[in-house]
């Protein structure tokens, strides 16, 4: 567990097992702390799995008790962004894709939650990418470890994912307010669709920014350094270059996804 999270995880391990109880079979810390560590604007990522479905008196309450111990980026010495992900087994295992999602919970959903509007359950493509992450590291916080738990994401469910997630952003309001993200997922996804891999953001974005036209990499570049805390996001004031970008990595992903998925 790193040392740096291992307070606020011991707080919402608290909060998570007090509400869903003996339905409770696992919690697995993956992403970004257990994959080239945590960087000032990375979330804490937890994939919770229960055994059944969660009535919405259960759903309400475990979601507002997150909230206190989660922050938005940057707003607390003590606390980061926590992106909770709520599974039942039965749903995901044997493995079906597209797959289900029981309850997700991360900041952007603060609002709405502390106004007690919970999202129902959803079908959730990034599962498939989610729980491939998971199995090749995490640590298991409560249950066995991934690799034995979860089933292996067929590569063309991996494939069908990361093609389907590139259908999200298509024009400026779509990464409004969340320009450096996108910017670096999008990298992720390209780096993926070339390699096979899972990269870090930061790394994906380095991986990325040769590979890009000259006049675009200030794009990424300033998007990796807002995520590395070294920098300001002014991408919101660059919507041509932001476009421009997104249209281009879009485009590069797409062909080789397509290239993959007919090998």
């Amino acid at each position: 567990m790193p040392a740096e999270a291992s307070t606020q995880l011991q707080l919402a391990l608290e909060v998570i097992e007090r509400h869903l109880g003996s339905t409770l079979l696992a919690v697995h810390l993956y992403g970004s702390a257990m994959d080239g560590g945590l960087k000032p604007q990375s979330d804490i990522d937890l994939l919770v799995t229960v055994a059944g479905r969660l009535d919405e008196t259960v759903r309400k309450a475990l979601s507002l008790d997150l909230l206190h111990v989660s922050a938005p980026p940057g707003q607390s010495e003590k606390l980061r962004s926590l992106e909770v992900t709520v599974v039942v087994h039965d749903e995901i295992a044997p493995w079906c894709y597209p797959p289900r999602r029981e309850l997700q919970f991360g900041e952007w959903l603060r609002e709405e939650i502390a106004a007690g509007i919970i999202a129902p359950e959803a079908i959730d493509i990034d599962l498939a990418i989610l729980l491939t992450k998971a199995r090749r590291r995490s640590i298991a916080l409560v249950g066995p470890p991934a690799e034995a738990f979860f089933d292996p994401v067929p590569e063309s469910d991996f494939i069908a994912a990361l093609a389907d997630s590139l259908k999200l952003w298509n024009a400026p309001p779509d990464w409004e307010g969340d320009a450096p993200n996108v910017a670096l997922t999008l990298a992720r996804i390209w780096y993926s669709a070339a390699t096979g891999g899972i990269a870090p953001k930061d790394v994906a974005a380095e991986w990325a920014i040769p590979r890009l036209p000259v006049d675009l990499q200030s794009v990424l570049l300033e998007a990796r350094q807002v995520y590395l805390g070294k920098g300001v996001d002014r991408l919101a004031s660059r919507t041509d270059h932001m476009a421009a970008f997104v249209h281009y990595v879009k485009c590069e992903a797409a062909k080789l996804l397509k290239k993959r998925a007919g090998n």
